[in-house]
């Protein structure tokens, strides 16, 4: 509670764009790549949104509140301080969409943070995005989903199909 839900979408980037970087995807520096805004071009869509009686539930910006307009900010469908009681989907992903990265590499404020060839090797990956359901409590957050997350976790899951 008591989080700026744009300020955990930031963090997402930044923890994404880090990433991206290790991987050698991305290069020079993590500020700068934010800077350019490339973390929108791999997480084109909001962290997370209310959850309720809809699935995409209303409410999570409220009457009078500007909407962010920076790409990545601007697919938000909560702009609001976390309190204790909310349900929300937590969900970041990181997704190789063609169009998003040629558009991207067009771009000179962003070129020269992106390794052309690691990226184009990357089309046809796809991408991948994990979606928790949380409670956001007095103390945290309880988590309600169950899936693996280790590698060999669901590497076996995926595999268990098969079997």
């Amino acid at each position: 509670p008591g989080v700026s839900w744009i300020e955990m979408h930031e963090l997402a980037e930044e923890i994404l764009a880090r990433h991206l970087i290790d991987m050698g995807l991305l290069k020079g520096s993590l500020e700068g790549a934010i800077r350019a805004g490339l973390p929108a071009v791999f997480m084109p869509h909001g962290l997370g949104h209310n959850l309720g009686l809809e699935t995409h539930d209303v409410g999570g910006v409220p009457e009078g509140a500007v909407r962010p307009t920076k790409p990545g900010l601007r697919s938000l469908r909560n702009v609001r301080t976390l309190r204790a009681g909310m349900v929300l989907t937590v969900e970041p992903g990181c997704y190789f969409i063609p169009s998003e990265i040629e558009r991207a590499l067009d771009d000179p404020t962003m070129t020269p943070y992106m390794n052309e060839e690691g990226l184009r090797g990357m089309f046809g990956f796809g991408g991948v995005r994990l979606e928790d359901n949380v409670l956001v409590t007095e103390d945290g957050r309880e988590v309600f989903t169950d899936v693996p997350r280790s590698i060999e976790d669901v590497e076996a899951t995926v595999g268990s199909a098969y079997t």
